[in-house]
């Protein structure tokens, strides 16, 4: 299909979403757990964070604490493994690869959708074009997808849903040849509107009598936004097919947050030195890749919050910094001192975290006039470690500080075979 020669400017847009991912993910490399039911477990193999269809169908919810679901689970026969997000990250960029073949404009959303921009393609062969990127994504790197087309992205996510709701042959569904249009906006209710979170619909239902998609598409956008704010607006004018939340820069984010459980306690200062570096450096990887920098960090440590057994010790500190950075090294350095004010010898930690503030973007930092400015040099160091680090798995390059060992480290004692991202762990077929 041409793209430059098609006549047709109708804004449309589709959302490609991955089924299942974490479950789709694990079954590439494991065909024989096809239709088999099949859960992903979160940070220390806690919950149930990620289902297959058949663990669905099961009753089997999401959440679902995995020592209190295990005889259900061994009973159905199903298969549970712990989460490995090397693979999930891995696979994710080959379907987002894959997706920039088809259409010049990609915007990726998250680690399984990506919103592609399919205006000016013909509007009697796009069915049929979007059917065959959603073969072809599954065939290539074997993630099955579900698309959905409409002229916003609020109508695209619906769209996606009902796709994946009514398992519609070629798992495409576009709302631009589905007919009536308004019979399926009274079929959603207001809280399954992408954007409408829970308290929203409450309010909505309550004080405004509006219970479905249709109704809210309705509402006065003037009158709702004086009730709520402009995102509320915004949602009902793409409702009605105006495109109102697209925008060419990704505003960065005000807080970078990185933190995690302990897969066993932690009990020396040197160790939670370890796990808070080692936080620090994804967070300025983060922070780097949005083109910011931070001026200032808070380090936070505690124990077990549900530990009756034991006394509950929780802290946290900032360090400010005289000049923001997004180096790891520097931030490193300022994360200890805010360490050395909370640590306390003989509480057993069980989680740590950092969370950068006072976020920027790199061309806005105000230097010290008393104090000599960074070396163009250290940015050059972050952007190749980040290089590396990205082609050939994370922490082939670290700092130091963030330990070799790292016996804290969170535990998945279930976890499959890192099949692309490590060389020792390579498929053998």
């Amino acid at each position: 299909m041409s793209f430059e020669n098609s006549k047709d400017q109708r804004r449309r847009i589709a959302l490609v979403d991955c089924n299942n991912f974490y479950a789709s993910c694990e079954r590439v490399f494991h065909p024989a757990w096809n239709n088999r039911p099949l859960g992903v477990l979160s940070n220390n193999d806690g919950c149930i964070i990620a289902r297959s269809n058949e663990l669905k169908a099961a009753g089997i919810p999401m959440g679902a604490p995995y020592f209190k679901y295990k005889a259900e689970l061994e009973r159905i026969g199903a298969i549970v493994v712990s989460s490995n997000y090397s693979l999930y990250g891995d696979m994710s960029a080959r379907v987002m690869d894959t997706l920039a073949h088809y259409t010049p404009n990609v915007e990726i959303y998250s680690i399984d959708e990506a919103w592609l921009d399919l205006t000016g393609f013909d509007s009697q062969t796009i069915d049929e074009y979007a059917r065959k990127i959603v073969a072809d994504t599954h065939q290539f790197t074997g993630i099955p997808v579900s698309m959905g087309i409409a002229p916003t992205k609020v109508l695209a996510k619906l769209a996606n849903r009902i796709c994946k709701q009514r398992n519609i042959p070629g798992q495409v569904f576009n709302l631009g040849s589905a007919g009536n249009l308004e019979q399926i906006l009274r079929s959603v209710d207001v809280g399954d509107v992408w954007g409408i979170g829970k308290r929203w619909a409450a309010q909505l239902k309550t004080k405004h009598h509006i219970q479905t998609a249709l109704d809210l598409r309705n509402a006065d956008p003037v009158h709702m936004r004086r009730h709520y704010s402009v995102v509320m607006q915004r949602l009902i004018y793409e409702l009605r097919g105006e495109p109102c939340l697209f925008c060419d820069d990704i505003v960065p984010k005000k807080q970078i947050i990185a933190s995690r459980s302990f897969g066993q306690r932690v009990t020396t200062k040197p160790e939670l030195l370890q796990a808070i570096s080692s936080h620090v450096a994804r967070a300025c990887e983060k922070l780097r890749k949005q083109n910011s920098v931070a001026g200032g960090i808070t380090v936070s440590i505690r124990t077990g919050a549900f530990q009756t057994s034991e006394k509950y010790y929780g802290k946290r500190a900032t360090t400010n910094l005289t000049i923001a950075t997004a180096h790891t090294g520097a931030m490193i350095r300022a994360a200890s001192k805010a360490l050395d004010q909370i640590f306390k010898q003989g509480p057993r930690y069980a989680k740590a975290g950092v969370m950068l503030f006072d976020i920027r973007q790199t061309d806005t930092i105000q230097y010290d006039l008393f104090q000599d400015q960074p070396s163009p040099a250290s940015d050059k160091l972050m952007a190749t470690v980040d290089l590396i680090n990205a082609r050939f798995g994370k922490r082939t390059i670290l700092f130091g500080a963030q330990g070799i060992a790292n016996p804290w480290a969170m535990k998945r004692d279930r976890m499959t075979q890192q099949f692309t991202t490590n060389w020792q762990e390579l498929p053998i077929v």
